[in-house]
């Protein structure tokens, strides 16, 4: 099943949007939707509608290494992906202990946008991924990313929703903001032998940047 195509996205975000809409492997393919850095010619930004409280100031570029969700024990180093020789967005590999990955096509976190990280459920025979439980969090959840130079945004979430693959609000998920956010993207909902049947989707908006390392391990991917 595929992502629905919006259609003001231009050729080159359609084709990305061709991605099947949940993980390979524990999750059978990626994410579905426009990996979009900016917002699609035609259409209007959303204006930050799922959260309650403003927003953060956008911080400067910095190449996210690490993520936190204290409330679902999650620390992990973030790889890059980027798109396969396909057009389908890149996932993280199906190993055990598989990283989360950070889409480099968007907005890296803190900037003006969607930052959109992406990891596994399951890993297959493996067992589980490192957003098994992200299914659990709740509205007002910390995630703090720590970013290369140094800095760490951190986003407060503001829902958690799990959306049908054949359904998936495409444009809710990965079209441009008027403010920072932060997308985290898993599979979830029943599973079949094709893999699961929807997405868990996280939206989050930015509420602090500070200059503080997080302690982490050297970041995976090209800077």
């Amino acid at each position: 099943m595929r992502a629905p195509l919006p259609d003001a996205l231009p050729a080159a975000l359609a084709a990305a949007c061709l991605a099947a809409t949940c993980l390979i492997a524990g999750c059978q393919a990626a994410p579905g939707g426009a990996p979009a850095a900016a917002r699609p010619a035609g259409t209007t930004a959303v204006a930050g509608s799922r959260a309650t409280a403003p927003a953060a100031e956008p911080i400067a570029r910095s190449v996210p290494v690490r993520v936190r969700i204290p409330a679902i024990g999650v620390d992990t180093p973030l790889m890059q992906l980027g798109l396969a020789a396909d057009g389908t967005v890149e996932v993280p590999p199906v190993q055990a202990h598989s990283p989360a990955g950070w889409y480099r096509d968007s907005p890296t976190p803190g900037q003006l946008g969607p930052s959109v990280i992406l990891g596994h459920v399951t890993v297959g025979h493996y067992g589980d991924g490192v957003f098994l439980k992200l299914s659990q969090l709740k509205p007002g959840a910390r995630v703090v990313v720590g970013l290369q130079d140094g800095a760490s945004a951190a986003f407060t979430v503001d829902a958690v929703r799990t959306v049908a693959k054949d359904d998936f609000p495409t444009q809710e998920v990965y079209g441009d903001t008027d403010r920072p956010e932060l997308r985290l993207i898993t599979c979830g909902g029943p599973r079949t032998g094709d893999g699961y049947l929807d997405n868990v989707v996280v939206f989050a908006s930015l509420s602090t940047a500070v200059h503080t390392a997080l302690p982490s391990s050297e970041p995976s991917g090209e800077s």
